[in-house]
This record gives structure tokens, sequence and C-alpha cells, in this order.
């Protein structure tokens, strides 16, 4: 199982929030994972389980190190843009329009 590999844009935060949703459903499903990786007592000369649970392992530490550059990508860019619009709101103290936009992207932060 896979996480998504795509450049994550944090523009959208509800598309951001879905897209981590869509990265957990290993963690979310890791009772059936572990199910279907951990053979039952008739199928243990058959499956090779140290090996199938190394890939269930890998596949969570790369499922994990996928959120966590995405999610510190995001916060960067975010951050980002917030210390841009408190440089402008410095320059122009009355764009009610800027305060907005400078409040909505702190709370995203």
């Amino acid at each position: 199982m896979a996480a998504p590999t795509g450049a994550a844009g944090c523009e959208d935060f509800a598309e951001f929030q879905e897209l981590l949703r869509v990265m957990r459903t290993i963690d979310d499903r890791i009772v059936h994972e572990l199910n279907t990786t951990i053979p039952t007592a008739s199928f243990v000369g058959q499956v090779d389980a140290s090996q199938t649970c190394r890939e269930l392992y890998q596949a969570l530490m790369d499922a994990h190190t996928s959120r966590e550059r995405i999610i510190k990508n995001c916060i960067a860019q975010t951050s980002s843009a917030v210390k841009t619009l408190r440089e402008e709101r410095e320059k122009v103290q009355e764009d009610v329009a800027l305060l907005k936009q400078l409040r909505k992207e702190q709370t995203k932060v």
C-alpha cells in the first residue's frame, strides 16, 4: 500500500487535509495489514513472515517519511507567506483585505 508521492500544495487546506487522510490509510488499516502479513498456522511454511514483516515495516516508514516531508513543506510555504504578508502589512497598515489574508495564513500554520 504505497503513499501518494505527488507534490503537495497547501494553498487549498481542505485538499491538503484530504491528501493526509489518504496517506494515513496504511496506519488506519494496521490491524488488517498485520492480519494479512503474518501467516496463519496453515500457511507458515508457504510465506516468509520475517520478509513480509520487513516489507510492511518499510511501507509504514515510507508513509511516515512522506507525510512528514509534506507537512514540513507546507509549514515552510505557509510560514514564508505569513512573513511576506507581515512585511506588506507593515508598509500598508490600512489594508483590511491584507489583514484578512494574513490572519488566514496564520491560522493555516
